[in-house]
């Protein structure tokens, strides 16, 4: 299924935190904290500004990126679990 944010929204893929600590302890799932970082998988058409104009994103498709922990809104597609949010919720691009 192909899904196209609508407006400043972005759709996002949630990359998995580590089932282990630095010590080597295995961590059973509801001890894992939901993880904070993922990658941009779709990108809407940008803010609409008052001008007409859309701003464009300070991120792009393919980008591994920090947002906060309860921004956006979780949804499934296609079996997989995605976040759809502002791009106002995300807090860095990693390089």
């Amino acid at each position: 299924m192909n899904v196209r944010p609508l407006g400043e929204k972005i759709l996002i893929k949630r990359i998995e935190a580590e089932g282990k600590t630095a010590g080597g302890i295995v961590l059973p799932d509801t001890a894992k904290e939901k993880p904070k970082e993922g990658k941009v998988i779709a990108l809407g058409d940008g803010k609409l500004l008052k001008s007409g104009e859309r701003a464009k994103f300070q991120v792009k498709k393919g980008n591994r990126v920090l947002f906060s922990s309860y921004g956006g809104t979780e949804v499934k597609i296609d079996g997989e679990e995605y976040l759809l949010m502002s791009e106002e919720d995300i807090l860095a691009v990693i390089d």
